[in-house]
Formats: structure tokens, C-alpha cells, sequence
């Protein structure tokens, strides 16, 4: 444990970081993999004792996040330095620039989309699930509402989301457009959210059953859509999640989340949670929040993963914080990213001010899934 910086300003500076609570009896153990937002494109590898085990160094900053794949490569999904630049905030969270390296750090596979953002998944026949942004039509945009409109676009233009599907070439072979399944008036834009982008869907994964999971940031809410028909099949809404990340079914069907809570009605102090949910009746099944709420609270990014010993492993992004609970609510590792920095200066400048340890989301995996790894 140590304290990265000793600015008395810097108040997440003067705290400890590195490894600062591990029960070994009852953690899952094994590695965890994070790529910090401000590392000028690092990415860790660490064991359960908070040493770095493994680090590569790619060509870019990270867009979003890193994980290891079957074959023991990295996916990274990278900042794209010439990004399409749609709006002010869209620098925070676009990636666009994705490579597939080997632990030596070799390039095998590059992929680019500038209208990229938020989420990608390295799918198990080798093709990239993502999704890009794309204006709405103007008649549908006419449509959007809730939102602040004091705060629309000066040309009136709002982004919505394509999700797609491409191969190792290259070649599209599944496309969504959110638009032609979804009703604006049916997903109205929380108060907090300006209007620039509609409902941002900044979280996917694919269920067993092959239903792709979507979370729609802006207008807080989860839904499954059929690829073949491209139907929503269910959809959990504001009612059940807030502004929340990283849908993923579990083994038993539920659907787990990290629901950052920037606003719950009638809840006035602002907290993260996370939600398992039955994805037919709504139901939570199992959810995990601080003793003191407000203790545990990510207003953007954050993920959910759980572990086979039935721990959950979260990343409390926005501050860093890596850590994994019992069922029971115990916290049995914790580890502070210790990587500080600022974002490039168009985004320091105002945006997102200050020295920043977060990542998009952080990875656990066992030993016996990193065999390349001495």
C-alpha cells in the first residue's frame, strides 16, 4: 500500500493505493486485468498480492477497456485519435481503435470505426460486437423526449446508436438501429442527460439463448433484443435500474448490472448499487450497496463481474477502486489503481479537470485461464 501523491489539493492523491485489504481465505484470487482511461495506453496485469504480473503498452490511449481472450491476446479497445468529434463530451467515451496483441505486445489484428463509442465485446467466433453512433432521422428526432433542451445541439442533431457486428475482414454481418425498435416517446431522456444522444447505449453483452443485452444510459433502462427479428424481447426500466453499465446474464438467467444511481426517484443522496434481476418479472434477487450508501458511488463508467467461488468482482470506476464481495456483502479484496493522471488537454481543460485513476472496467480471471503467464 502506498500514497501516490502528496499534493495537499489532490484529495484522491493523499489517499492510499495499490493493494489495501485482501482476506485470501475467501477472495476468488487470481489476476486482474485494467486499462486506466489516462495511462497513455498501458495496461496492467496484476496478482492478488497487487503486483503488476504482466503489462503491455499499446499504440493509443485507452478508448474504453482491455480483456484477455481464449487464445491469451489482449482485445483492446483504443482512443481513436481521429474520432468523428460529435459533440463535446463524445472524447470521454468513444473508443474506434481496436487491436488484438499478443503478451508480447505483437499487433495481429486492427480495426477501426471513428463513430465508435462506449462498449465492444470480442465475441467467441472471433468477430467484434460494438456500437457506433448515428444521427437520428429528423422526424424521429422531433420525437425525442425529456432531457434538457437547454442544452440541444445548435444544428439540432441528436446521436442515436447502431449496434454491429463484423467479422475479422472487416464485413458487417448483423446491424441494429435503435430507432427502427424503439419508440421515443416510450424512452424519455432522465433530466440530468442533455438531449445530444439517444439513449446511448453503453453496455452490451450476448445471453446464451444469443439475445443481445443493451443498457440504455440516458434513459435508464436494459433490454434484450432478438437478433434474427431484431424485436425487444424484454425490457427493465427505470423502475428497476438508474444510468446503470454492463448488463450480463448469470448462470442462473438473472441479469447482473452496475447501476450507478446518479438519480433514483426520491433518493437525494446519490449512490451506486449492484442489481441482480429476473429478466421476466423484474424482481432483484440479490444486490450489493455500501453500509453507508453514498461510500460506494461511480456517477459514470462501472462494472460487475461475477466469480466462480460466487463472489462479485465491481470496479467502482470513476475513483479507481477495484474490490470483491461475498454474498453476503463482505468485502474480501481491495485494490486503489494507483496510475494517476489528466486526460488530454481539449478534455482536462474543463470537461473532466484533474488527475483521474478510473477505467472503463476491470477484468478477473483465475490462473489457469493465463496459462502464456510464468
Amino acid at each position: 500500500m502506498t500514497h501516490s501523491n502528496q499534493d495537499p489539493s489532490f484529495t484522491l492523491g493523499r489517499r492510499p493505493t495499490g493493494l489495501t485489504f485482501a482476506d485470501k481465505a475467501k477472495s476468488f484470487g487470481g489476476y486482474t486485468l485494467f486499462a486506466p482511461q489516462t495511462a497513455d495506453g498501458r495496461v496492467y496485469l496484476i496478482d492478488d498480492e497487487g503486483d503488476v504480473a504482466h503489462q503491455w503498452q499499446l499504440p493509443v490511449r485507452a478508448g474504453r477497456d482491455a480483456v484477455l481472450l481464449p487464445n491469451g491476446n489482449l482485445g483492446y479497445n483504443g482512443s481513436h485519435r481521429n474520432s468523428a468529434q460529435l459533440y463535446p463530451a463524445w472524447d470521454l467515451w468513444h473508443g474506434g481503435d481496436f487491436y488484438e496483441v499478443t503478451p508480447d505486445n505483437e499487433v495481429v489484428w486492427h480495426y477501426e470505426d471513428i463513430f465508435h463509442h462506449h462498449d465492444a465485446q470480442w465475441l467467441a467466433n472471433g468477430n467484434l460486437l460494438y456500437t457506433a453512433a448515428a444521427p437520428l432521422p429528423a422526424e424521429i428526432a422531433a420525437r425525442v423526449t425529456g432531457g434538457d433542451p437547454r442544452r440541444d445541439a445548435p444544428d439540432g442533431i441528436i446521436q442515436s446508436d447502431i449496434v454491429k457486428e463484423v467479422t475479422r475482414e472487416g464485413k458487417v454481418v448483423w446491424e441494429w438501429r435503435a430507432w427502427e425498435h424503439l419508440a421515443p416517446e416510450d424512452f424519455p431522456v432522465h433530466d440530468i442527460f442533455d438531449r445530444r444522444h439517444w439513449p446511448m447505449i453503453n453496455g452490451l453483452s450476448v445471453t446464451r439463448d444469443g439475445l443481445v443485452l443493451m443498457s440504455l444510459r440516458t434513459t435508464s433502462g436494459v433490454i434484450a433484443v432478438a437478433k434474427e427479428s431484431g424485436k425487444v424481447v424484454w425490457h427493465a426500466g427505470p423502475d428497476v435500474v438508474a444510468q446503470q453499465h454492463t448488463p450480463v446474464e448469470m448462470q442462473n438467467g438473472s441479469i447482473l448490472v452496475f447501476d450507478n444511481g446518479n438519480l433514483r426517484p426520491g433518493v437525494t443522496s446519490p449512490h451506486s448499487t449492484i442489481l441482480e434481476f429476473d429478466p421476466q418479472t423484474k424482481a432483484i434477487t440479490w444486490q450489493y450497496r455500501d453500509i453507508f450508501p453514498p461510500a460506494f458511488f461511480s456517477p459514470y463508467m462501472g462494472s460487475a463481474q461475477r466469480l466462480a467461488n460466487g463472489n462479485t468482482f465491481i470496479c467502482e470506476s470513476a475513483f479507481g477502486r477495484l474490490f470483491e464481495v461475498t454474498p453476503q456483502g463482505e468485502t474480501v479484496w481491495e485494490y486503489i489503481i494507483p496510475h494517476f493522471n489528466e486526460y488530454p488537454e481539449h478534455l482536462s481543460n474543463g470537461v473532466i479537470p484533474g488527475k483521474h485513476n478510473s477505467t472503463f472496467r476491470a477484468h478477473r480471471y483465475s490462473a489457469d485461464a493465463i496459462p502464456w503467464l510464468k
